[in-house]
């Protein structure tokens, strides 16, 4: 788990589709001492597991992903660069959760994903 370590949350507010999450990213985290020295990256998949945690928080109960239908990953994230981020989170709730999800910071976009979880 990467929450109050990797990240804190700032702040967080439902919407009627989902939750919108203000997060800020600990540069200094020792994740960031292999990915990689001096110029420090938050990997794809840190950035899809904030979103599940995020998402956990707000359900109250664990999560596991089904499928990925898709995910971009358009801007490095570097911590120290932009070391906050919004994320916006819109599920809907079947048999599983549908979920659509972003990251973002001043207009820019770092990643969108589409992801089912049980």
């Amino acid at each position: 788990m990467f929450a109050n370590s990797l990240y804190f949350v700032t702040s967080a507010e439902m919407t009627p589709d989902g939750i919108v999450s203000e997060i800020r990213i600990n540069g200094e985290h020792a994740i960031f001492e292999g990915h990689f020295p001096g110029a420090p990256v938050t990997p794809g998949v840190v950035q899809l597991q904030i979103v599940k945690e995020l998402l956990e928080a707000h359900l109250g109960s664990k999560l596991v992903m089904k499928s990925m239908r898709s995910g971009k990953f358009l801007e490095v994230l570097n911590p120290r660069e932009n070391p906050n981020l919004r994320i916006n989170i819109k599920y809907k709730r079947s048999e599983v959760f549908e979920v659509v999800a972003s990251g973002e910071d001043n207009g820019k976009v770092f990643f969108k994903m589409q992801a089912s979880y049980l």
